[in-house]
């Protein structure tokens, strides 16, 4: 059976990566200066890094519409899919798992919806995996078991650079943002059960980042072949640093790394980076 794949703007899979896998996206929305534009489309993160520095009030975000998954799985299935997986960011973060499950409803028993329970490249490895499995021809049954494994078990580790972002989106408290910045307290989070949660702190950048690649080495040891997934936006350095510490490791497979799109960089601000993976 032939199954294509759509994913949502979230996922932020390199776009020549997705061209080539023939994956399809479904973008989400910026709200930002009274202008609604699509994500990884039409607008950047450094296009509202810029805006708010200068005083600009933070871009809201919205969900794709039914009618938006509808038209890409219309698409699937006319260009010859016999069946659509899509994979989607957290439905405890965005309502778009519940658009594409009302889209669905219109192509009964041909499109599979599938909560990733994650975000960027936590969506972004699942979409992959699944891409490689339908590319042995193996069943959906087989590829949504699969699925369901990583879910269960991967890691994520991110570091961003500012609590400003974080505050005002609701995530943490006032008091909290002003002592973690006058002190240069960097939260290290993670994404738990569909959700942001704090994974643990420290005192600078350096710091957080050695707890960090400490954490994966931990949690790498003993499987045998790993695949990690990094992610960024405005600090490569710390990107690059990352990824030379964990690359050395003989489990370790570097799959991509890529910088986050606008909708993720809406909610967690500049300076981020961190890594998803999964283990074979």
């Amino acid at each position: 059976m032939q199954i294509a794949l759509v994913t949502d703007s979230t996922s932020d899979i390199p776009p020549a990566l997705r061209q080539d896998l023939g994956v399809r996206v479904v973008p989400l929305y910026v709200n930002f200066q009274g202008k609604v534009y699509k994500d990884w489309e039409e607008i950047s993160p450094a296009d509202i890094f810029k805006e708010v520095a200068a005083g600009a009030d933070l871009p809201t975000t919205s969900q794709p519409s039914p009618q938006d998954f509808e038209a890409a799985f219309s698409e699937a299935l006319e260009a010859g899919a016999e069946h659509v997986l899509t994979i989607t960011i957290s439905s405890k973060l965005s309502g778009t798992y519940q658009s594409a499950l009302l889209a669905a409803e219109k192509f009964p028993g041909r499109v599979t919806v599938f909560d990733s329970l994650a975000a960027s490249a936590g969506i972004g490895m699942m979409v992959l995996r699944a891409h490689e499995l339908l590319g042995d021809d193996r069943p959906l049954e087989e590829v949504m078991a699969e699925l369901e494994r990583i879910r269960s078990d991967h890691i994520v580790r991110f570091l961003v650079a500012t609590l400003d972002y974080l505050r005002k989106n609701g995530r943490i408290g006032g008091a909290e943002a002003f002592l973690g910045n006058l002190l240069n307290i960097k939260p290290i989070l993670t994404v738990n059960n569909g959700v942001v949660d704090a994974a643990g702190r420290a005192r600078g950048e350096k710091r957080a980042l050695k707890e960090m690649v400490k954490t994966f080495k931990q949690w790498s040891a003993g499987r045998e072949r790993v695949r990690v997934f990094y992610l960024y936006t405005g600090a490569e350095e710390a990107v690059a640093k990352m990824r030379s510490e964990l690359n050395e490791l003989d489990n370790v497979e570097e799959v991509y790394t890529s910088e986050i799109g606008a909708v993720i960089a809406s909610h967690v601000g500049p300076g981020i980076f961190g890594y998803y993976a999964y283990s074979l």
